[in-house]
């Protein structure tokens, strides 16, 4: 080639990430329920998505939560999904607030298929979310042999072990 012709766009091949959604207050949608779905539609290419589970508040919130998680896929670096997640939850009448507190939605990165990534502001794989069942219970239904890249374990494995943790009825 020579200086003047211009080099072929080279395409970025989409990736996938594990992203956690949950609502504990009526929005413009609905119940927190509807939020959700509403949510999901706004996500772009959604590969799979795990059914809402409802889960006892984190923090001192009396509400319930109603949870899920979507398999997206994007051409973005987890950065800029970070950036479209955050204006997705602004565009939901989310605003900042009490950790914790009540939300129309929550869009949070779990896990990337690049493997791990840090920047100001964002770690993934998501750094709670080896110990929260009301995440990885969904996860495990929807790709139970993704490792975790920091620990290698499973999703099973970890969905496993947050399930003995907890006493049995």
């Amino acid at each position: 080639m020579s200086p003047a012709t211009p080099h072929p766009t080279i395409a970025q091949a989409a990736t996938t990430y594990a992203i956690a959604l949950g609502s504990n207050r009526r929005g413009r949608h609905g119940s927190p329920e509807r939020e959700i779905a509403a949510a999901l539609e706004t996500l772009g290419t959604v590969v799979a998505r795990s059914p809402t589970v409802a889960s006892a508040p984190l923090g001192p919130s009396n509400r319930r939560y109603a949870n899920a998680v979507a398999l997206i896929e994007t051409q973005e670096d987890p950065a800029a999904l970070l950036v479209r997640l955050k204006r997705i939850e602004r565009a939901f009448g989310r605003r900042p607030g009490r950790r914790w507190g009540s939300r129309v939605i929550d869009l949070d990165i779990i896990l990337w298929s690049g493997g791990a990534w840090s920047s100001p502001g964002l770690t993934v794989p998501h750094a709670a979310f080896r110990t929260r069942s009301f995440v990885l219970g969904p996860l495990a239904g929807l790709i139970p042999n993704w490792r975790d890249p920091l620990t290698g374990r499973t999703i099973r494995q970890l969905a496993q072990s947050v399930d003995r943790k907890r006493p049995r009825d």
